[in-house]
């Protein structure tokens, strides 16, 4: 038995680690205190990381998972790494990479999960690369998001790990550093379908908090407030022309433009996503109800579901006062 304990002391603890518990170090370890013991963590070498770094996949350093959602323009590890092979201290990914035999020279973006298996065909010179400018510049900004997990909050959607504007925006970080932006599923529901959304220009530049949009239904107007500085990069057309595909799938074709900002991570600081919008989104439909109960009575939202186009059904709670309320504008 006392071996069997011995031998079972080692275990795996989360993802790319494990431990030894026990007063002493060992070398490389990470004093930690868990259960009012202490233990020694050490990274497992033998774990790959979930988003891999490109100077990871080409095998220049050990473990690198990329943090900066594959947006190396402003990857301050990836400025780090450059430097040092300026120096002489390792090696390019790059240079990496074209010492491998021909077939194993894989395209960038397939080594770090961003699309399937490519080969490269330019000798990883990318700014020379006609797919490199084509997947970067029109691939991943049109090709469409889906949220894997949504849950739903009385009748509205709240999609995980979007990141939400308390003016009912929602902004996705999506890989290359740009940032999806559209309208959530509450406020599409709160207004109904629009006859035109008044979207912005490829290269405008949006500050956070400010109007940086609208929509119109018949004699109304709206102003939408921007979740993020940026610039636009691309708009969705199809929205434009059919704008009803905003209330149909307002977080995946819905998607109503493009956004690059240089600092992503700063950008999005500000803004609510997972427990944080479900509690937020909770706070709303419940000023909603109440608004609907003044208007309506008590038994108006009997059920706990609010109907699609609740602006339309109830036009007393007035246009006005809802946008105010809700949109902030």
């Amino acid at each position: 038995m006392a071996e069997k304990m011995k031998d079972d002391r080692r275990s795996r603890v989360g993802f790319g680690s494990n431990y030894t518990k026990g007063g002493q170090l060992d070398k490389g370890g990470i004093g930690t205190v868990l259960g009012g013991q202490v233990w020694m963590i050490k990274p497992d070498k033998e774990a790959k990381a979930a988003n891999p770094c490109i100077w990871m996949q080409a095998g220049v350093v050990a473990n690198k998972s990329c943090n900066n959602f594959y947006d190396c323009t402003t990857c301050k590890y990836d400025a780090g790494m450059v430097k040092q092979v300026e120096k002489g201290k390792h090696i390019s990914w790059q240079d990496a990479l074209k010492a491998r035999p021909a077939l194993d020279r894989i395209c960038r973006h397939s080594l770090t999960n961003r699309i399937d298996n490519r080969s490269c065909a330019y000798d990883y010179e990318c700014g020379t690369c006609d797919f490199d400018q084509l997947f970067e510049d029109v691939m991943s900004t049109k090709t469409r998001t889906i949220p894997v997990e949504i849950e739903n909050v009385k009748g509205f959607d709240v999609p995980m790990k979007y990141h939400f504007h308390d003016g009912h925006t929602w902004a996705r970080i999506e890989s290359g550093g740009y940032i999806r932006i559209g309208l959530d599923d509450f406020a599409l529901k709160l207004l109904g379908e629009a006859d035109a959304f008044d979207l912005p220009l490829m290269g405008k530049e949006l500050d956070q908090g400010k109007a940086g949009w609208g929509l119109k239904r018949k004699d109304n107007l709206a102003d939408v407030l921007s979740p993020v500085n940026g610039v636009i990069m691309e708009v969705n057309s199809k929205v434009r022309e059919n704008p009803k595909i905003a209330n149909n799938e307002p977080y995946s074709d819905g998607w109503l433009f493009i956004v690059r900002t240089p600092d992503i991570k700063k950008t999005v600081k500000t803004l609510m996503t997972n427990s944080s919008s479900l509690e937020w989104m909770n706070h709303e439909v419940s000023g909603l109800e109440n608004m609907i109960e003044e208007v309506a009575g008590p038994m108006a939202t009997d059920g706990g579901l609010l109907t699609t186009d609740i602006y339309g059904n109830l036009p007393d709670l007035g246009w006005d006062n809802l946008t105010k309320r809700f949109l902030r504008s």
